[in-house]
């Protein structure tokens, strides 16, 4: 093992300790949020709806709910982590470690990467107990939740790095990013929107990231797949070039 690889490893080994060291708070509370959300949408909105696309409601809603925890966890372990180490002054000693630019950045992200994933498993997991989840195109959905996955992820590192108090993230998260997820067709089809509705769904970019897990799990998609894709790995391209370059300059990192 390389002495990159030692000191990414010992990095990452102490953003997944963080978020492991308070599970109630970063795995039980997600978890039970999620399962209310099935609770709740399956029982009182699926008893009226009953199926959507020819499908059972909450069989419908449980793959949005997957990317949400997703998003969520991922953004919010890395803004918090790195917005904390702010403060302490305690990113001051890793910027001046032999740790490298991408290194550093790649240990933020592969944390809340790693947190994100553990939560949309373990809710694939509950859902499965619920209710019979189909997995149609298992290549095309491992795909599109690590790019949704890196993509938070990433995301979460920009604000932490912009941040400047923990306002600046609860901001971010409360009035950006959940309306965003909320509005980008978890619990609706944007197809039984009237207009402008519909039209204003299509310019959320996390309602493409819904339907391409959606179409993984269920094979059913109002979106181009393929196009999807691409501008998904081109976000997440550009999102990374731009965290990296922030962390060789130390943008907001350094005192």
């Amino acid at each position: 093992m390389t002495e990159a690889q030692i000191r990414f490893l010992s990095l990452l080994r102490r953003e997944c300790s963080r978020f492991l060291k308070i599970k109630r708070q970063t795995i039980g509370a997600p978890l039970l949020e999620t399962f209310l959300y099935i609770s709740v949408f399956g029982a009182a909105l699926g008893s009226r709806i009953d199926t959507l696309h020819g499908y059972d409601y909450v069989v419908f809603v449980v793959p949005g709910l997957i990317m949400m925890a997703w998003a969520i966890n991922a953004f919010s372990n890395n803004s918090s982590s790195i917005l904390q180490q702010k403060f302490q002054r305690a990113i001051d000693d890793q910027l001046s470690s032999p740790a490298s630019p991408l290194e550093l950045l790649l240990a933020f992200t592969m944390g809340g990467f790693l947190r994100g994933g553990l939560i949309a498993t373990l809710t694939f997991c509950a859902a499965s107990l619920l209710v019979d989840l189909p997995v149609e195109h298992p290549l095309i959905l491992v795909l599109a939740l690590f790019l949704v996955g890196f993509f938070f992820s990433q995301l979460g590192v920009l604000i932490g790095v912009r941040a400047e108090q923990f306002d600046d993230v609860s901001f971010a998260q409360t009035f950006v990013l959940q309306p965003l997820i909320f509005l980008g067709g978890v619990f609706y089809s944007s197809s039984l929107l009237p207009e402008p509705y519909e039209t204003l769904t299509h310019l959320n970019p996390v309602y493409y990231m819904i339907n391409l897990v959606r179409y993984g799990f269920l094979g059913y998609t109002e979106a181009s797949v393929a196009l999807s894709l691409a501008l998904l790995a081109l976000a997440v391209g550009a999102l990374f070039a731009l965290n990296l370059r922030l962390f060789k300059t130390g943008y907001r990192l350094r005192a």
